[in-house]
């Protein structure tokens, strides 16, 4: 499989990019335009979705027509700031389900520490969609496909907002099989392992808490 990352430069995504970007954007403002670029990603990122043909009548003739066929879909956040972008994909997909993966980064050590994990009962029969806004060190990310991997999942998609370079590598090499869609990436990590230029915490800009 190409596990080369795909980059979404789409004009309205880089558009909402650069306010979310922007320190002096509210929280309101960052939380909506979280739950927007994650919709248009998700647009970007079903592309492969499989089809059947149908037929239905409409008000002038009978025809055959598309509908989405195959296997179902879920979307996975990794808490708390993955949840910022569960809105944008239920509204794209109102039947996915919703799973919910808990890690955290130790603030000593950097890596990442699980605490919670509640996948729907028929995971394995779903394709996933893994949420995070931030992939900056990959341990979080690593961790959380491996979690669902472990429950038979066979179908995995990282969707996250903006990538470092260092995070891309580790978790294209530590999962060569997951698809990786993002917005933008950026220069590199700092030395508190922040993206640069970044956005800042997610989660702190999207819950307020900062």
């Amino acid at each position: 499989m190409d596990n080369k990352p795909v980059i979404l430069n789409h004009p309205l995504i880089q558009h909402k990019l650069s306010f979310l970007r922007d320190k002096n954007t509210g929280a309101k403002e960052f939380r909506e335009m979280i739950a927007e670029i994650a919709m248009l990603m998700c647009y970007e990122g079903t592309r492969d979705l499989g089809m059947e043909e149908i037929e239905v009548e409409t008000p002038i003739a009978r025809t055959h027509t598309k509908v989405i066929a195959g296997r179902k879909l879920a979307a996975v956040p990794i808490l708390r700031a993955g949840l910022g972008m569960v809105d944008g994909i239920l509204n794209l997909i109102p039947a996915a389900k919703v799973g919910h993966i808990g890690i955290y980064r130790d603030p000593e050590t950097f890596r990442p520490v699980e605490y919670y994990c509640k996948l729907p009962a028929d995971i394995q029969e779903r394709d996933v969609i893994l949420l995070d806004p931030m992939l900056a060190t990959g341990g979080s990310a690593i961790d959380a496909v491996n979690l669902i991997k472990e429950r038979g999942v066979t179908s995995i998609k990282f969707m996250c907002i903006i990538a470092a370079p260092e995070g891309l590598r580790a978790l294209i090499t530590a999962h060569p099989d997951v698809r990786i869609y993002c917005a933008a990436l950026d220069e590199k990590l700092d030395e508190h392992n922040y993206i640069v230029p970044g956005l800042g915490d997610a989660g702190d800009r999207i819950f307020g808490t900062k």
